[in-house]
């Protein structure tokens, strides 16, 4: 089960939102993950904190936009599902985010995918810039 370490507790993670992290893979790369609720057990999914069709941070700090179980992506408005992570629709339709396994047990999230160790809650301080968008909900 990975690291087996914990993230936060279940409670923790937005139902309409995002939870922030950062891991590490075997290589020492810095990676920003996302926790987001899913309707599916265990109720909480890991994703790797970007939009497969040009890069964009899903979660720029204040937590990914939500809308109707589905992750905004706020350069273009993509929409991916929360559960499953796929994209039917604008740029970046046919892609599908990468995922991370995660467990719940007694209501904390623990990082249970082989490539990662959890590092930090919060994304990489890389100073870069956020969203272009202009999208607002």
């Amino acid at each position: 089960m990975g690291d087996g370490t914990r993230i936060v507790d279940l409670e923790a993670v937005p139902e309409n939102g995002s939870y922030l992290f950062t891991a590490e893979d075997p290589f020492t790369n810095e990676t920003e993950l996302v926790l987001v609720r899913c309707t599916e057990e265990p109720g909480v999914r890991a994703w790797a904190n970007t939009c497969p069709h040009e890069s964009q941070r899903l979660d720029t700090g204040d937590g990914a936009a939500i809308r109707n179980d589905e992750i905004v992506c706020p350069r273009h408005g993509s929409l991916f599902d929360a559960c499953s992570g796929e994209c039917d629709n604008g740029p970046a339709a046919g892609t599908t985010l990468p995922d991370v396994d995660v467990a719940v047990e007694d209501g904390v999230v623990h990082l249970a995918d082989d490539r990662y160790t959890f590092l930090h809650e919060g994304g990489i301080d890389d100073g870069g810039p956020g969203s272009a968008s202009h999208l607002s909900f």
